[in-house]
């Protein structure tokens, strides 16, 4: 635990009381909101960086766990990028306990910057390059959850594989999700078709051509973000 211990120091002593009370606000954190009760140090993300690497090579499983399981989100954040910068220069046997410990501690990734910043680059990349049936049923599960930071971790790991041109997984999730009711699984969703767009729009057209009528507005919004605005009119005048 020495490592958590200097880094609790670090953080502990980068507070930022007027940033900390902007991120109450930012992270909704009040009573019903999404990230109610969450509690911030005030550190802005590249100092959050600059501590996981600076630790990342020393923490243990045990530093990491004690972080997630912080009160302050920055400690979270920082545990992520920690297991962000090891699973990129570990070999294959440390990524999948990586991997495991990522899926295991899911609920940990409470909040959309946590998931966003840290599981294209862990859950995405493990299973693309393992595909394997058992693999791809955790994705599906987590799609499946009813927690919805597991829903989000979902879609969002499938950014891995747009980036390397596979859209497969990120369409069908996107159909499982599709009455979500959730606004940031809206945003998500749309988010990523946007990203399938950019690389083959053909695709990411076929796919609002079939479902556009059924999307939540807010999601398909962020589909057609960067589309013409004739065509932007187009899919928004289709009748609900």
């Amino acid at each position: 635990m020495a490592v958590y211990n200097l880094i609790k120091v670090y953080l502990i002593g980068g507070r930022n009381k007027q940033r900390a009370e902007h991120s109450l606000r930012f992270f909704k954190t009040g009573p019903g909101e999404y990230g109610e009760g969450d509690l911030f140090l005030g550190m802005s993300m590249s100092e959050q960086r600059i501590v996981a690497k600076r630790y990342y090579k020393e923490a243990t499983i045990t530093d990491i766990s004690a972080l997630l399981k912080g009160k302050y989100h920055e400690e979270r954040m920082v545990a992520l990028l920690i297991l962000v910068f090891k699973y990129k220069k570990a070999g294959d046997a440390e990524r999948k306990k990586i991997f495991d410990f990522y899926v295991k501690n899911a609920k940990r990734v409470n909040n959309w910057d946590l998931v966003d910043v840290t599981c294209r680059d862990i859950v995405g990349r493990y299973i693309f390059d393992h595909p394997s049936a058992a693999n791809r049923e955790i994705l599906y599960r987590l799609a499946g959850s009813g927690d919805l930071w597991e829903r989000r971790i979902a879609i969002i790991s499938t950014a891995y594989f747009i980036s390397k041109n596979e859209f497969a997984d990120t369409l069908k999730i996107s159909r499982i999700l599709l009455r979500d009711k959730h606004d940031l699984i809206h945003k998500a969703v749309g988010w990523m078709l946007r990203e399938v767009g950019k690389r083959s729009l053909e695709t990411e057209r076929a796919f609002l051509d079939a479902y556009a009528d059924k999307m939540p507005r807010t999601m398909l919004r962020y589909a057609i973000e960067k589309f013409p605005e004739s065509i932007r009119k187009r899919y928004l005048s289709k009748p609900k």
